[in-house]
């Protein structure tokens, strides 16, 4: 595992994405088979865990709190807040400080922590980033210690140009892929200037950028690969990054004959990689097995400059017009 920078705490270039250990909107993952998965990525010399207190309404916090407790090596736990809607804090229009601060401590007794490493806002209305005040809010929290770091996911590149004015901000959380290229183009330069960190999320497109699907594929009811697939229950961006399913399937088939290898799922985060901007790509993972082949590409050779021209030259032709959802 290679590590960088996460302002001064070395952190693994290929994290752990833990929305799927929520046991909500992917499928059943239980509490041991969750362990498993949280112990495979630490063995493989991993140290980034991002969560959110919505997957599984703090199940995947939980889960991760408890793993803590048997681990030795440091680890680093990056969690969300903003999009809980249980009538205390009123998604989407209760954004005060004592409602942020509730969810922050939620989130630290879920965990069992005396400190978030990182608190990120979780894909908020612009409005309020734009307003500034969640960042108000943010600040508070870090100087009394409830947080070390706070960053902002985001959906669009409009929302990322604004969190990146906010004095403070620690990390941008952004889709970026082999679907979802432009991004470098709008907010990679501006983030490097800033000193911000960026977590790239979705890396795989929801596993369309695995070469594993077929149009046979069928996803259980409580997946969101099934129930959002179109943007039925949040932004279509965040299922399969956008593409239509079908549509995606003939553009993998296209990506992956451009790598140098079967390992697509392993070439797509490499190429992620290969970005310097970069600091952690979090791919999620519901097997031990889709954590070694995350974790693996890590120590791939970077793809040469010539795969980099044809990737983004399919991606300006034939992939850009297709992406749905908020971008």
């Amino acid at each position: 595992m290679n590590y960088r920078n996460f302002k001064d705490t070395p952190i693994a270039e290929v994290g752990l994405g833990t929305w799927q250990l929520g046991s909500a909107d992917w499928g059943n993952v239980d509490e041991a088979a969750a362990l498993n998965i949280l112990k495979a990525y630490t063995n493989a010399g991993g140290n980034f865990i991002d969560t959110a207190d919505v997957y599984g309404m703090g199940v995947s916090e939980t889960v991760i709190g408890k793993f803590l407790k048997t681990v030795s090596t440091e680890v680093f736990v990056a969690t969300k807040l903003g999009r809980r809607h249980d009538g205390i804090n009123g998604w989407p229009q209760n954004f005060s400080y004592d409602a942020m601060k509730r969810q922050a401590e939620d989130s630290l007794k879920h965990l069992d922590l005396p400190q978030l490493f990182l608190e990120q806002l979780h894909c908020i209305p612009t409005d309020e980033m734009r307003a500034g005040e969640v960042f108000d809010h943010l600040r508070k929290l870090q100087q009394e210690g409830l947080i070390k770091h706070f960053g902002a996911s985001v959906e669009t590149t409009e929302e990322a140009l604004i969190c990146l004015e906010q004095e403070g901000l620690a990390s941008l959380q952004i889709i970026f892929n082999l679907f979802r290229q432009h991004v470098a183009d709008e907010v990679f330069a501006k983030a490097k200037e800033k000193g911000v960190a960026l977590i790239v999320r979705v890396p795989l497109a929801s596993g369309l950028l695995t070469g594993r699907f077929s149009k046979d594929t069928e996803f259980s009811k409580s997946d969101h690969r099934n129930y959002n697939a179109n943007g039925e229950a949040f932004n279509a961006g965040e299922t399969f990054s956008g593409i239509d399913f079908k549509e995606g399937l003939r553009l993998s088939n296209k990506i992956k004959a451009l790598l140098p290898d079967d390992r697509m799922a392993q070439w797509a985060i490499r190429w992620i990689l290969d970005h310097p901007e970069i600091t952690t790509v979090i791919p999620g993972a519901s097997k031990i097995a889709q954590v070694n082949s995350n974790v693996s590409a890590s120590s791939l050779p970077p793809l040469s400059q010539n795969i980099h021209n044809q990737l983004r030259k399919l991606y300006d032709e034939e992939v850009y017009d297709k992406i749905r959802g908020h971008f």
